[in-house]
């Protein structure tokens, strides 16, 4: 009997230990530390927007609509993006990232307000708990792959992942979201119609990348669940309204003296030539080619030349798929490439990375040397090819051949800074200003008239009113 009741005493300690243990586990935040994990390998990698005077700006939003929140107290992370493309997320311990590609389409501090205020409230609202989501942040390498491209081929995250990105948490915990962040604009002394018009600025973006552009607009749940006209929104936003208190506290900044120098666009998301540099924002990657070098870059590959031409000497680069079984980068040669033609090769280590360069046997053509190197880098291979024609020096092309292929390393924010020129720069329109006599203006390339106009907030056909604050991209 005795024996009986203390096994029943030893099992209700461990049902009553167990049972505790969960509800210390319920009590912690919705996740230990996703966010963090992410801002460390954004920081590393150079994807955090390089000015102070942003990444302070949208932490003092940040800070001041979390005060009035539930989470008043708590600790909570506000980061700008260097990316470009018109996104934010929030992670569940409290790490919120805008996009400065989203920041470029904004037009007031409430509207960025908005914005973070609706990331806000998918933290308090506990969606990624709640949608069962925890786990679509476990692979921190391709969802950066992911939100550093705007492309979610460059990575296998999943279907979960690849919907949750471009879908969010579903419409009824955006909408959630929406009521938080249109009663945090309220009470933080900002208009909760921001909330609404935001919803407008993404609706049109999304409309001109359709349309346009002939891309899918890329930004995940934030809003794009909501029809313009969403009465379920509207009615929300409207019961906010009468928490606006009496006396309307000054913004932050000025926000279009803080716009007046963003960087706009990615220049170098697909690769591009820089004074013999060869930057690609997509894959942040950087190649140094010799100078007085003529480096063109084309779909297959950069090709550099020396100044002689090919008969001097010239050196490629392509990017290619890591091989599906574990190889070196000597193995990658001989079996993936299939040479069996390279010869004095030795394994090194370049900026880090796993890397081979060898010599290739010359079975025909006139060249004085051939040479061959690969490359490991995060998910991809960069294979060099170089050569000495008739007339070049091999002294000196070894020289260039080693210090091209040693050059690459991953991309820095200053590299960023230096490959992306493109800027806002803020006017205000005279009588007579159009889109299209602005767009003369404007180092857009593609649609320049029409990215104006969606960036202002006028898409499809509206035109700036004069004496308006007007974004173009110089």
């Amino acid at each position: 009997m005795e024996e009986a009741l203390g096994g029943r005493r030893t099992l209700f300690k461990a049902v009553t230990i167990t049972i505790l243990s969960w509800l210390l586990l319920l009590a912690l935040p919705a996740s230990a530390g996703p966010g963090e994990k992410l801002y460390n390998e954004l920081k590393e990698k150079g994807q955090l927007y390089a000015d102070e005077a942003w990444q302070d700006y949208v932490d003092e939003i940040g800070q001041r609509l979390l005060a009035i929140s539930p989470h008043a107290g708590r600790d909570y992370y506000f980061y700008v993006l260097d990316n470009p493309t018109v996104n934010a997320m929030a992670l569940p311990d409290g790490y919120i990232f805008v996009n400065r590609g989203l920041i470029a389409y904004l037009r007031s501090e409430d509207e960025l307000a908005g914005v973070i205020g609706h990331e806000i409230g998918h933290v308090v609202g506990r969606h990624a708990r709640r949608n069962n989501t925890l786990g679509l942040f476990g692979n921190v390498a391709g969802f950066i792959g992911a939100i550093m491209t705007g492309s979610y081929a460059v990575a296998d995250l999943g279907n979960t992942v690849t919907n949750q990105l471009r879908s969010g948490y579903g419409r009824e915990f955006e909408l959630e979201a929406d009521e938080y962040g249109g009663e945090f604009l309220a009470r933080a002394g900002y208009s909760p119609h921001a909330m609404i018009d935001v919803i407008h600025v993404l609706k049109d973006h999304s409309l001109f990348a359709k349309n346009v552009l002939k891309q899918p607009a890329v930004y995940h749940g934030l809003f794009s669940t909501h029809p313009k006209n969403d009465k379920r929104l509207h009615d929300a936003v409207q019961k906010s309204q009468h928490l606006v208190p009496e006396m309307i506290s000054e913004p932050e900044r000025d926000f279009w003296e803080m716009m007046q120098g963003l960087v706009y666009g990615d220049e170098a998301a697909t690769g591009l030539i820089k004074e013999q540099t060869y930057y690609h924002g997509g894959l942040r990657v950087v190649v140094v080619f010799p100078d007085n070098w003529d480096v063109a870059n084309t779909a297959s590959e950069v090709l550099g030349k020396a100044p002689g031409g090919t008969t001097d000497a010239f050196i490629t680069l392509q990017r290619l798929n890591l091989p599906e079984d574990e190889q070196t980068p000597e193995e990658f040669v001989s079996k993936t490439l299939k040479r069996d033609d390279v010869k004095d090769g030795e394994m090194l280590e370049i900026s880090g990375y796993q890397a081979f360069i060898g010599e290739v046997e010359i079975a025909a053509g006139n060249a004085q040397r051939r040479t061959i190197a690969v490359v490991y880098k995060d998910d991809s291979v960069y294979l060099f090819k170089g050569e000495v024609g008739p007339v070049g020096d091999l002294a000196t092309f070894e020289e260039k051949w080693r210090a091209t292929v040693s050059s690459l390393r991953a991309m820095t924010a200053e590299d960023l800074q230096v490959a992306n020129n493109q800027r806002v720069q803020v006017l205000v329109a005279s009588p007579g200003d159009t889109y299209h006599s602005l767009a003369q203006k404007s180092s857009i390339k593609s649609f320049p008239e029409e990215t104006l106009r969606v960036i202002n907030g006028h898409h499809p056909l509206g035109e700036p009113r004069a004496g308006d604050y007007v974004k173009i991209v110089q």
